[in-house]
């Protein structure tokens, strides 16, 4: 695959992309590798990522920094990494903010982008065969089994915690499977996405007012310890996981899409917006809560909205609004598409 050069404007709109990216990928249920797939970086992203390889490692040994940088497309990497981090400390706490506020219309809005992807996605497949649609039923089926699975409680094992890593970017790499969802089934969202993304956030801060007292601070160092090792098995997944999937695209596309169809249609009914969390109970009949104090939740209990509440019109609103963006992505992708291929006057 060969990597082009791009603008300033390029650039700005791919770093925007990145903080999409790293928004989806925080919130349970969306997969950041839809945003990928849906706007059009996915296959770059994922060959990309297939470069990080023995090659890249020797170039950099040698000190070939700028042979390294170009083998492995380090302009795209790192805008788009740059990108989905600066989001896990602003888009993210915006997006938190309103998911405490207006969780139905946060939900909502992800399940109308859920069901524009579909769209977007299967428009212009034209392979259902005997080989894909078995395959679009079996990603169907694991898709829609993921959202009955029942969570783990919180585990801080460092082995563990890195095999979390491994899983969490799975969304990344696979469209429709979303990492921070099976980090609460692992019992670990909690602690992973949002303590020790917090931990790190207050220790830089302190860092740059010239307070180093977190050194001193045994919990902190626990947490940011914790959050190494996640690191550490995001990079050991995404690296390995894009050499899987990066054979897998160029041996089976067509059926890999297929999959990718059905999970993503299966897992609408992991942001089907109108549900109640339910959360686990001790023998007392109170609920069991985890290392900080909060209710360990069990699952979610979905039913069907009563529409003739104003808040549920509102949802559907927001399930239009969520689908209109895909629209507008989709719009955009196929201007630029025509103008690039435009010739010139």
């Amino acid at each position: 695959m060969m990597f082009h050069h791009r603008s300033l404007t390029d650039k700005f709109l791919l770093f925007i992309k990145g903080l999409s990216m790293g928004a989806a990928n925080k919130v349970p249920g969306v997969s950041g590798g839809i945003v990928a797939f849906v706007v059009g970086f996915y296959e770059e992203f994922i060959y990309s990522l297939q470069r990080i390889n023995v090659k890249a490692f020797r170039l950099l040994f040698a000190g070939r920094f700028r042979s390294f940088y170009q083998y492995i497309n380090g302009t795209f990497l790192s805008i788009l990494v740059l990108g989905m981090l600066f989001s896990y400390f602003s888009v993210s706490k915006i997006l938190d903010y309103f998911l405490e506020r207006q969780e139905l219309l946060v939900w909502s809005c992800f399940f109308g982008m859920i069901i524009g992807s579909i769209y977007f996605i299967s428009k212009d497949f034209k392979h259902w065969n005997k080989r894909t649609i078995p395959a679009g039923i079996i990603g169907l089926v694991v898709g829609i089994s993921i959202s009955f699975l029942s969570p783990a409680r919180e585990n801080d094992n460092l082995f563990f915690i890195f095999f979390c890593g491994i899983i969490s970017v799975s969304g990344m790499t696979l469209p429709g499977l979303s990492g921070s969802f099976i980090l609460i089934l692992l019992g670990n969202y909690v602690l992973l996405l949002v303590d020790s993304v917090n931990a790190l956030y207050d220790t830089l801060v302190e860092v740059f007012q010239g307070d180093f007292s977190f050194t001193e601070n045994t919990q902190r160092l626990d947490t940011l310890k914790v959050l190494a090792v996640f690191t550490a098995g995001s990079a050991a997944g995404l690296v390995t996981l894009s050499h899987l999937l990066g054979y897998v695209l160029k041996h089976f596309k067509n059926l890999t899409t297929a999959v990718i169809i059905g999970f993503i249609s299966g897992s609408l009914g992991v942001v089907w917006p109108w549900k109640r969390a339910v959360y686990k109970v001790g023998q007392d009949g109170l609920p069991l809560t985890d290392s900080n104090g909060d209710a360990i939740l069990a699952n979610y209990q979905r039913y069907w909205p009563d529409l003739s509440q104003v808040e549920n019109l509102w949802a559907l609103v927001s399930i239009a609004f969520g689908i209109g963006i895909l629209i507008a992505l989709e719009w955009y992708g196929k201007n630029r598409l025509e103008r690039k291929n435009k010739p010139a006057a």
